[in-house]
């Protein structure tokens, strides 16, 4: 009885442990060179049309529409420079499942030191489609003021790269 008890807890211990671990399994795969990540804004596909597949047979379109948000992610390179990427993620039953992942060459053509990126608010997911993002940078690292950038995406999808005005 007592050897019972003892595998029971065992057993209810490594079920509470397991969960965390897989947690910080994610955190752990994160590069440390990842100097800034943005979660921001958000996009929703509304097509109705039919999808080709992998196979290339078509597939009948979602039920309701794909919804998801963007991440801007800032990755610092060797010599200093960041290249900063673009994904967009979508909302599944399974959790965020990443579409796609673009470098944003703009930046990485610049050669740009990063110094911080933020989202237009810090109140959480907007109710209407689209991104804007302010990268600051600097193009020369002993510079006194980084210049700021915007990266803006419409409702449609149409992507803008530009310095910031004031």
């Amino acid at each position: 009885m007592q050897l019972r008890k003892s595998i029971l807890a065992a057993l209810i211990l490594a079920n509470a442990v397991l969960p965390a671990r897989a947690q910080t399994a994610a955190i752990d795969t994160l590069p440390v060179s990842a100097i800034f990540v943005v979660s921001s804004g958000m996009w929703e596909d509304r097509n109705l049309e039919p999808r080709e597949g992998a196979d290339g047979q078509l597939r009948p379109p979602p039920a309701s529409p794909t919804r998801g948000y963007y991440k801007v992610i800032a990755i610092r390179q060797g010599d200093g420079t960041a290249k900063i990427y673009l994904q967009r993620i979508a909302f599944t039953a399974e959790g965020p499942n990443l579409l796609e992942n673009v470098e944003l060459e703009e930046f990485t053509q610049m050669k740009s030191y990063v110094t911080d990126v933020r989202p237009e608010s810090s109140n959480g997911a907007s109710d209407s489609p689209g991104l804007f993002v302010t990268v600051y940078l600097k193009t020369d690292p002993m510079a006194k003021e980084a210049e700021s950038w915007t990266i803006l995406i419409d409702e449609l999808g149409e992507m803008k790269i530009e310095k910031a005005s004031n």
